[in-house]
């Protein structure tokens, strides 16, 4: 019997992606939904009676977490996450699936077997509430230490601490190593909080730079500071906000 499959995820070309590697590693399963909140994936879970479940973990409205414990058994959940190493290691201690963005079709093909040989879902309710709490709750999380980076045909791992500084855009953020740069689909901030703050230092409303990236510091004569980096490239313009930061540079 097909799987019926829901997708939830607010960012559509994420959405996009994702279904169109579901149909390629399970050309007979059916997409029943797809959504863009928290609060309606639970309602077409109640409605629709999915198998399986793909919950990002961050979304408007209910988090993949909280519609994972209150769906309860009515299906079985897939996390989908960009960011957090931490909860991924929680969820291999549970008996959910995790899938890491960006998604590869050979992972999403084990996950879909997995799911083949567990047709029932587990009633993880109390571990899930469990997870939220400590989510929410521990105080300093590891510090990130890899990024990935790629496109339908491949993944890479960039070690954080080979980034000499990143941007912020709208949803995204641009990772500068050297003369080469790349796009992830994690928000500045989010991949902010996951850094260690005494190798990183947020110096523009925008711009994180790794410290021991920074070759000198110097002030123009309107008064402004900028930071040249050891890798070359542009300077990187220093708020008055984060002038502090170097007072004893």
């Amino acid at each position: 019997m097909a799987l019926r499959l829901l997708i939830a995820d607010d960012e559509a070309p994420l959405r996009a992606w994702l279904r169109r590697l579901l149909a390629q590693v399970a050309p007979d399963a059916e997409l029943v939904a797809e959504c863009t909140d928290g609060d309606r994936a639970l309602a077409d879970i109640d409605t629709l009676r999915p198998d399986v479940a793909f919950l990002d973990i961050r979304m408007p409205g209910l988090s993949g977490l909280e519609v994972a414990a209150r769906a309860g058994t009515r299906c079985r959940v897939v996390f989908v996450t960009a960011y957090d190493e931490f909860a991924v290691e929680a969820f291999e201690r549970a008996a959910v699936d995790y899938l890491l963005k960006p998604v590869t079709a050979d992972r999403l093909a084990k996950t879909m077997e997995r799911l083949g040989r567990s047709p029932a879902p587990d009633d993880q309710t109390a571990l899930l509430k469990q997870l939220l709490v400590r989510l929410d709750t521990d105080a300093k999380p590891r510090s990130l230490r890899w990024l990935r980076v790629g496109n339908a045909d491949a993944v890479q791992l960039i070690d954080v601490d080979q980034v000499d500084r990143f941007e912020a855009g709208d949803k995204y953020t641009t990772l500068f190593v050297g003369a080469r740069e790349w796009i992830v689909r994690t928000p500045l901030k989010e991949i902010e909080q996951q850094l260690d703050p005494d190798q990183f230092w947020r110096v523009h409303r925008g711009t994180v730079l790794r410290v021991a990236a920074i070759k000198r510091v110097q002030r123009d004569l309107m008064g402004h500071l900028w930071a040249e980096l050891e890798g070359g490239g542009q300077r990187v313009a220093i708020s008055r906000r984060y002038a502090q930061l170097f007072r004893h540079m």
